[in-house]
C-alpha cells in the first residue's frame, strides 16, 4: 500500500493569491464570489435545453460554500458563469465519516431514470480513506420549479485496509440500460462496479469489482471515464501527477474493449491492466497537465472536457473543451481547443 505522500487526483494544489482574494465566506446556497471564481478542476458537463451545466471540484480553500461542488452555466461552451454550489456546505455525514476536509472532489453528472445524478468524491489528502456519494435533482435549472439536490448518501467507500481508492467516480451506461461506475486513483488502479439502475447504487457492499487499468507502483492513474462508440467501449484515464500547477505531469491515455468489463487495450495490443494506453492529450500551447476528462455525446458530435494548468498565469486551473473525433480505425483524437489559454501573450 502506498504511503501518505501519494497525491490523489483531487488533492489540494498550489493556489494563487489572486484567486484567494476573490473568495468570500459562504452564507447560503447562492453565495458566490465576485468576480466569478476561477478555480475549475475535474469538470463534468451536460446540456439541458439550450444551457450547458458544468460541475467541478469545490474551492480548495473551503471559502465558497464550504468547499462544495461548484456549478457553472454557458450557452456557447466558451464563456462560463459561476451560479452556485450543489449544497450550501459539505454534508455533515461526510465530515462525520472522514473528519474535517476542505472540499468535495471530481463530480460526474448524468441523466437516467427521470432525474439527474451527480456522483462525487470525498477524501483526505494522500489517503484512501475515501467515499463516493450521490445527489439527484429533477432539473438542473436553479430557477425551475422542483429544483433541489437531494442527498442520497454513500455509494461506495474505501479504507486503509483496501488496495484501491474510492474517488473520481464516473457513470457508464451499458447494454440494455445497465449502469456501471468507474472509479479509482493510485493504489491498485482503476475499478468498475455494477449499479442498480433504479437506485444508482451497488446492490451490495460485496458487489464484484473489476480491475480495468493498472500500472507499476505508485500507479499514478486516475480520473477515468468510459464511453461507448461503435462496437467498442473506450476507457480514458489520466496518468501522471496532477495538482502541482505547471509541475503537473498529467496526460490522458485511452484503450478500448468489446466488453465494458475489459480487457482494454491500446492500438499496439498492450492491455491497460499492465500499463498500456495510447496518449490522447499531453501538455501543449501553455496547457500543462491536461486531465480528468469526460465525454459528452450528442447529435452535434462528441465533446471532451478537461482541466489544465495555465503556464502563463501562476499555473491556475482552467477548463478546456475540444471536439472528440474518431479515425477510420476507430480511435479517438481531439480537435483544437475551443478557447485560448487565458494567460497566453496576445
Amino acid at each position: 500500500m502506498l504511503s501518505a505522500v501519494v497525491v490523489p487526483m483531487m488533492a489540494l494544489m498550489p493556489f494563487s493569491p489572486t484567486l484567494a482574494k476573490t473568495a468570500v465566506a459562504a452564507k447560503g446556497r447562492a453565495s458566490v464570489p465576485v468576480p466569478s471564481y476561477q478555480f475549475i478542476h475535474d469538470p463534468s458537463m451536460i446540456r439541458q435545453g439550450t444551457t450547458w451545466y458544468l460541475y467541478s471540484t469545490g474551492d480548495p480553500n473551503g471559502a465558497v460554500n464550504g468547499g462544495d461542488i461548484q456549478i457553472r452555466t454557458s450557452t456557447n461552451l466558451r464563456s462560463w458563469k459561476l451560479v452556485g454550489t450543489v449544497f450550501s456546505s459539505i454534508p455533515a455525514w461526510i465530515t462525520d465519516r472522514l473528519g474535517p476536509i476542505p472540499n468535495l472532489w471530481a463530480p460526474d453528472i448524468s441523466y437516467f431514470g427521470g432525474r439527474y445524478h451527480l456522483y462525487y468524491a470525498a477524501s483526505s489528502f494522500g489517503s484512501n480513506h475515501s467515499l463516493i456519494a450521490l445527489a439527484t435533482s429533477p432539473t438542473l435549472d436553479p430557477h425551475a420549479k422542483g429544483y433541489h439536490w437531494t442527498d442520497r448518501g454513500e455509494v461506495y467507500a474505501s479504507n486503509s485496509s483496501d488496495d484501491y481508492n474510492a474517488i473520481d467516480p464516473a457513470l457508464i451506461s451499458g447494454a440494455g440500460g445497465s449502469k456501471w461506475l468507474v472509479f479509482g486513483s493510485f493504489w491498485s488502479g482503476i475499478k468498475l462496479l455494477a449499479l442498480d439502475a433504479a437506485t444508482g447504487k451497488p446492490s451490495s457492499r460485496a458487489a464484484r469489482l473489476y480491475s480495468l487499468a493498472q500500472a507499476a507502483p505508485p500507479d499514478p492513474e486516475e480520473g477515468a471515464y468510459v464511453v461507448h462508440h461503435g462496437r467498442d467501449y473506450y476507457l480514458f484515464v489520466s496518468r501522471g501527477t496532477c495538482c502541482s500547477g505547471i509541475g503537473s505531469t498529467y496526460e490522458v491515455i485511452v484503450g478500448r474493449s468489446r466488453s465494458i468489463t475489459g480487457p482494454y487495450v491500446d492500438p499496439r495490443g498492450r492491455p491497460m491492466s499492465a500499463g498500456g494506453g495510447m496518449e490522447l492529450l499531453g501538455s501543449s500551447r501553455g496547457m500543462i497537465g491536461p486531465g480528468s476528462g469526460s465525454v459528452t455525446t450528442g447529435p452535434g458530435g462528441d465533446l471532451f472536457d478537461y482541466h489544465y494548468y495555465d503556464a502563463w498565469n501562476h499555473g491556475d486551473p482552467w477548463l478546456q473543451v475540444r471536439r472528440l473525433l474518431w479515425t477510420p480505425s476507430g480511435w479517438p483524437v481531439t480537435g483544437p481547443p475551443l478557447v485560448p489559454v487565458p494567460g497566453a501573450p496576445r
